[in-house]
């Protein structure tokens, strides 16, 4: 089974950190969505989708992207996010509007993860150096790892990733 990360990670590099401990996991590449190719998701089996949280949802290059390809059959896809305020299911769904979008284009996803970034983004916060600062940290990574972990066990036994 072959598998690819695509992440957008802008201020402080909480998601490209994620995606990295992920790809580690997967062994696969983690590409940063200004460097991917449609046709190199289109090849995938397994495609990772990861970002900051802004205002609420995922980076607005990632439903961009999304947008260009084709309806996709088989395809497995997970998320995953970093955020100042944690993704709250039912009250604060940051991945609900792209999870939306993949299953539209015919993505099952089989998988989600969310844990703190360091966010300076409101300007409220600003001046104290932001909140969730040195985050996400060994244990937030710790976790990511554990996350990756659970998606090796949902894909076919002897697939290899990669």
């Amino acid at each position: 089974m072959r598998a690819i990360i695509v992440y957008q990670s802008i201020h402080h590099q909480n998601t490209a950190k994620i995606a990295a401990t992920l790809a580690e996991k997967l062994e696969c590449r983690a590409i940063s969505v200004d460097k991917i190719r449609p046709q190199e998701i289109i090849k995938a089996d397994l495609i990772g989708f990861g970002s900051g949280i802004y205002f609420g949802r995922f980076h607005r290059v990632l439903f961009a992207l999304i947008e260009k390809l084709p309806v996709q059959t088989g395809k497995k896809a997970f998320l995953f996010s970093t955020s100042g305020i944690p993704k709250i299911p039912l009250l604060y769904d940051t991945h609900q509007s792209f999870r939306r979008v993949l299953v539209r284009k015919g993505f099952a996803i089989i998988g989600e993860f969310n844990c703190p970034g360091w966010d300076t983004y409101p300007k409220l916060v600003r001046p104290f150096g932001g909140i969730r600062k040195k985050r996400p940290n060994k244990f937030d990574l710790g976790k990511a790892d554990h996350f990756g972990q659970c998606l090796k066990s949902k894909v076919d036994v002897g697939d290899k990733l990669g």
